[in-house]
């Protein structure tokens, strides 16, 4: 990273001055790609369960694999800030487990700061990890890691019980510490709402135009995965499809004998 590279203080300090757009990155081609679009920031996100891993909720992914995709994350970064999700388990028994686990991320991954799932009760867990030199990034709303809970992933925050217990999380959290809130899967003027009521950056997913930036997943803005698209998410490319046809034309190419050609070889 540069010394104009995007750190914790800068990011929080760009709230009400610019849009910010974020992404999940999984690998190091993926980091470099976003960071040469000037992405500010990537999420390690646990979705890679799903999206790289094939699982069905984000639960069953590990520390260590999460670790594992962070590193090259980093490698790839430039001058992005790299957050790390925090996986289902990793923080949730106790002070102690939290900081050890995500201190991890920042010693042997190299990550900036990690993001844990949870309203107000998890103000401990930010308060502590703060104290040791971790920034933390929180999460409120539709929480992925709570999917067995909440019955399945359905938006949060309709009724007005609700919206005001959410509310009273983002100020929670922004009073805890965290340097950015990630709301998903909240109505939009919600969002609004809590967008107005705390300092720190809240980053929309699944919930409307109001936030002060944006984070999609890096298959789902990339059309790269055909049987799943959120009603919440805009394809800004259909890769799969040209993929799958590169592929198709690479098979047959070789089973053909067309490929590879003359031009292709080495000279003697």
């Amino acid at each position: 990273m540069t010394g104009a590279g995007w750190t914790v203080p800068r990011f929080r300090a760009a709230k009400g001055k610019r849009k910010l757009a974020c992404v999940t990155a999984f690998d190091y081609g993926s980091a470099r790609l976003a960071a040469a679009a000037g992405i500010p920031l990537l999420l390690v996100g646990d979705s890679l369960a799903m999206t790289v891993l094939g699982h069905d909720t984000t639960l069953p992914v590990t520390l260590d694999e999460m670790l594992h995709h962070t590193r090259p994350v980093v490698r790839g970064a430039g001058d992005a800030l790299v957050v790390a999700d925090m996986p289902f388990l990793s923080y949730q028994a106790g002070l102690d487990e939290a900081v050890a686990s995500a201190g991890r991320f920042l010693k042997e991954a190299g990550a900036h700061a990690v993001k844990i799932e949870g309203g107000a009760f998890r103000a401990p867990v930010v308060e502590h990890l703060l104290r040791n030199g971790i920034p933390v990034m929180g999460h409120i709303g539709l929480l992925p890691q709570n999917v067995q809970a909440m019955g399945g992933y359905k938006v949060q925050g309709r009724s007005a019980e609700q919206a005001e217990g959410l509310l009273a999380d983002a100020k929670a959290l922004g009073a805890a510490g965290v340097f950015a809130l990630v709301l998903e899967g909240i109505p939009s003027d919600l969002a609004g709402r809590i967008t107005a009521s705390v300092s720190v950056p809240t980053i929309g997913i699944g919930a409307g135009p109001q936030c002060d930036g944006q984070i999609l997943v890096w298959h789902d803005l990339l059309g790269l995965n055909e049987d799943f698209t959120p009603k919440f998410v805009k394809r800004f490319a259909e890769l799969a499809p040209a993929i799958r046809s590169a592929l198709e034309t690479y098979r047959s190419e070789v089973e053909q004998g067309t490929f590879p050609g003359p031009e292709h070889g080495y000279r003697a």
